[in-house]
């Protein structure tokens, strides 16, 4: 599983030009999900999210999570962050999940972060969307769960 985490000022998805969602400032999450991810990876990833200090205390020094600081998160499923461009020029999506197990993942990730009860926004699956963001820095932060659990 692979997060690209940029902090965000404000956040919107947009779906045949009409705002389907939003956050202020906050966290703009893009998930992707490969083949064999799983619960546990699910879990590592939202403990990281969470506590992933990346917002600057009053000495301007990155002490502070969304967790902390009550901010919003914006989760957008991403499959081309599995994108191999090792051979060729167009990239192989062949270490991306299938779309019907991807889904249940996503839908979980967002299930679990809600636990936490911040305000969380997410994008719509498999549709094309366009996002926009004002980045806050920017600070862009990537996270992979490469890890035994």
């Amino acid at each position: 599983m692979r997060l690209v985490v940029q902090r965000v000022n404000r956040c919107s998805v947009s779906i045949d030009k009409i705002v389907s969602d939003s956050i202020d400032s906050g966290l703009l999450a893009y998930l992707g999900i490969k083949k064999g991810d799983n619960s546990g990876d699910i879990n590592y990833m939202v403990r990281k999210l969470l506590g992933l200090r990346i917002f600057e205390d009053f000495k301007g020094k990155m002490n502070y999570s969304v967790l902390d600081l009550k901010k919003e998160i914006m989760v957008i499923s991403q499959f081309t962050l599995y994108g191999d461009t090792r051979k060729g020029n167009r990239p192989s999506y062949n270490n991306a999940e299938k779309p019907e197990k991807a889904e249940f993942l996503y839908l979980e990730f967002i299930d679990k972060l809600k636990i936490s009860n911040l305000k969380i926004a997410c994008g719509s699956f498999q549709t094309h969307m366009d996002i926009s963001y004002i980045n806050d820095g920017p600070v862009t932060i990537l996270i992979d769960s490469n890890k035994i659990f």
